[in-house]
């Protein structure tokens, strides 16, 4: 059997194993050693599982992923997302749709020390959902923007998202997470235009909360030192070269335990239970790490990514149809598997590809993380809309598709800004 046939037989197991509910690191990983033992024999096989296990899990760099997921842990426990919230909304809460406004703000501004699009959704559902409902919000409407917002959780730095594409594709994590910066700022305003858009267009869509005082806003206001304070120590000390992303993330996870002590907002159960969050999350994070891993080397011994390469710079469509096609690509792709999976069993093809067509590899990684964001809540599956609907059990999946429609459109004419203009992503690492 010739190994292009072998190669796309295991692209059709891989697909097979996961509409089986086989979770995706376990089924690249069988996939991969499977198809490894076919082509070099079993006992090179085996070697290599017991081999790239080890190694990814005693890797330091690789330790920048459970360490940002304590920091998140840490200030989700300690109520930094209620804290955002509230001056978010005393700030913003008067306006036509500020409750929506105020929630995307708050998003982006946890996003800023969690990392985690599912935890962003997740927090907000059970924070911002109430207030909107209670102030006579539409469901859809209200969910839709929880789901938009969560998304900004893998973009807006530190992201976890973000830092596995880093370690795979060998680039600058610290470069990564500052390029990530601007297109993340860019994010929210275009989400809190898009929010005041419908508000105008329909003015009894979306009601307009009470005008805090100016003294209710200074108090809210002092509430959110903390959140602030952790983001300039992590992003300000990796952009000015004081430590390396790694420790970045160490430092970090100490901050947010310091900071939660400090303010008395961490228990002895508290600290047990963000530490076991972290632990599972970490957990599953390698176990597709580990899986893509594998699978990764089955693809290179049947020279996969050179043969995709050869095949999408011969199309003759030009550098940008190319790059079509890779994103057109992940957005089928968000319909079958979560973000991180998508990542990391992608990057290895599809890398080569943008390279030999010139595109800056720093660029297209905030590029695929814009898609790969769009990919977790479009239709039909959407990963943010099934974890708010877990939360929110009374919605209904076609409702919170239907709110957030207007924010896929906000997606796509974002992702086609950064295309257009890719300085937006890489003027800041370029002052590093």
């Amino acid at each position: 059997m010739s190994t292009d046939l072998v190669a796309v037989l295991g692209f059709v197991a891989l697909f097979v194993l996961m509409l089986l509910r086989v979770p995706v690191g376990m089924a690249m990983g069988l996939v991969g050693v499977g198809g490894f033992a076919y082509l070099s024999g079993g006992t090179p096989a085996l070697k290599m599982v017991g081999q790239t296990s080890m190694r990814t899990v005693t890797d330091w760099n690789f330790a920048v992923v459970p360490l940002f997921l304590l920091m998140g842990s840490f200030a989700t426990t300690s109520g930094m997302s209620r804290e955002l919230f509230r001056a978010a909304n005393a700030l913003l809460g008067h306006l036509r749709g500020g409750l929506g406004i105020a929630t995307i703000a708050a998003c982006g501004g946890f996003a800023a020390i969690c990392g985690s699009s599912v935890a962003t959704a997740a927090t907000f559902s059970r924070v911002a959902y109430p207030e909107m409902r209670n102030y006579g919000y539409p469901q859809s409407f209200a969910t839709g923007v929880i789901a938009a917002g969560g998304t900004l959780g893998i973009m807006i730095p530190p992201s976890t998202v973000l830092a596995v594409y880093g370690l795979i594709t060998q680039q600058d994590i610290g470069k990564l997470f500052v390029a990530g910066i601007i297109p993340g700022i860019v994010a929210v305003l275009m989400y809190m235009l898009t929010i005041t858009a419908i508000g105008y267009a329909w003015p009894g869509y979306l009601p307009a909360g009470p005008r805090a005082t100016w003294r209710e806003r200074r108090a809210s206001l002092r509430d959110v030192w903390a959140t602030l304070l952790l983001f300039a120590f992590v992003i300000g000390g990796i952009y000015g070269g004081l430590f390396t992303p790694t420790e970045a993330a160490g430092m970090g996870a100490a901050g947010a335990f310091l900071i939660g002590l400090a303010r008395r907002r961490l228990s002895g159960p508290d600290i047990l239970r963000s530490l076991l969050e972290a632990t599972r999350t970490t957990a599953a994070v390698f176990t597709v790490l580990i899986g893509a891993i594998l699978f990764g080397y089955f693809l290179t011994i049947t020279q996969t990514p050179q043969k995709v390469t050869e095949f999408l710079t011969g199309l003759g469509i030009g550098r940008y149809g190319v790059l079509a096609l890779i994103l057109l690509m992940y957005l089928v792709l968000g319909c079958l598997m979560d973000a991180l999976a998508m990542i990391i069993l992608t990057v290895p093809i599809v890398f080569p590809v943008i390279l030999q067509l010139g595109f800056d590899p720093i660029w297209f990684g905030i590029i695929i993380v814009m898609t790969v964001e769009l990919g977790l809540i479009h239709p039909p599956v959407g990963m943010n809309i099934f974890v708010i609907k877990s939360v929110v059990e009374d919605a209904k999946i076609s409702t919170i598709f239907y709110g957030v429609l207007p924010f896929i459109v906000t997606d796509i004419l974002r992702l086609v800004l950064l295309i257009a203009f890719p300085i937006l992503a890489l003027w800041l690492p370029s002052k590093m």
